[in-house]
């Protein structure tokens, strides 16, 4: 496949999930690929640097960038859904999402230029299982559980298991992406995004941190982390978590904090930095967090 073969792709644009599910259940019954495409951000641009396929059989593209199932943010009590085909432009504009997960939106406002932010999707973010994806880690933080869809039903699959390992996912030939799911944080957590890059937005993260921390009482309950860019998966920090409610934000000296994060995280040198700069400010950003959670915990 290359970008000059896109023409040559077979096409089509299924009216329905299942007409999705059936085509795809079809062909990879017949050991055939098929490519799945909403905004395309990702795997368009990829093609520019891949290679020609030499008279070997392209991919069909299946189009689900219009099918009803998958668009669409929904809030029901205390869950929130969203269609794996929503933009990170109709989430970082939803009301809702703003008021009650500001760290989701504050996420989707610094995901690419306005153009990717207008076509890129979370579904996209999970499929294509980038360590870099910014929604990817805040996804993490939410404990979110990702809806996948066949002709055999669905299936909801916790995030923590969606990353099988690098730009691997729990997801079979013959599932779609169908939504994202997740409780949404109590009201009054604190919910932190930090992206670090080479500028605000159009770059890809160095490091990059999602977090939330509820509390019941001045006692901190539950945190949730993800981070990007730090491992060949989005990384859940769980040593990290687990100090945040026992001993608790106040009990936790920032050498044993730098530890904990040293331990949950394993940094790469690459093109965008290097092995030793992202332990640096994975450390300086969960510390930020923690700061952020002292106060509450002092006051209860």
């Amino acid at each position: 496949m290359s970008l000059a073969e896109l023409p040559l792709h077979g096409f089509e644009r299924p009216a329905s999930l299942a007409d999705a599910c059936a085509t795809l259940s079809r062909r990879a019954g017949k050991g055939e690929e098929t490519v799945l495409v909403a905004g395309g951000t990702d795997w368009v641009v990829s093609q520019r640097l891949a290679p020609l396929s030499l008279g070997g059989e392209l991919p069909l593209v299946l189009d689900i960038s219009r099918i009803p199932e998958l668009l669409g943010v929904k809030i029901a009590g205390e869950r929130a859904a969203i269609g794996a085909a929503a933009t990170y432009f109709e989430i970082r504009h939803h009301s809702a999402l703003s008021r009650r997960v500001p760290m989701l939106t504050a996420m989707a406002r610094d995901v690419g230029a306005l153009q990717i932010q207008a076509r890129g999707t979370l579904g996209g973010n999970l499929a294509t299982a980038s360590p870099a994806a910014d929604g990817s880690a805040a996804l993490m933080a939410l404990d979110a559980d990702v809806v996948v869809a066949s002709v055999h039903g669905e299936r909801r699959i916790p995030i923590a298991q969606w990353f099988t390992g690098y730009r691997r996912t729990a997801r079979a030939a013959d599932e779609i992406i169908a939504r994202i799911e997740f409780t949404l944080p109590r009201t009054g957590a604190h919910q932190v995004w930090r992206k670090v890059g080479t500028r605000a937005a159009q770059s890809i993260s160095k490091v990059a941190l999602a977090a939330v921390g509820e509390y019941e009482r001045g006692r901190c309950v539950r945190v949730g982390l993800g981070m990007g860019s730090v491992a060949p998966v989005t990384a859940a920090l769980p040593t990290v978590r687990a100090l945040a409610v026992s001993p608790g934000p106040l009990a936790v000296p920032d050498d044993q904090l730098d530890a904990a994060v040293r331990r949950d995280i394993a940094p790469i040198d690459d093109v965008r930095s290097t092995a030793a700069y992202r332990a640096h400010v994975a450390s300086a950003l969960v510390r930020g967090f923690f700061r952020t959670l002292r106060p509450v915990s002092n006051a209860g």
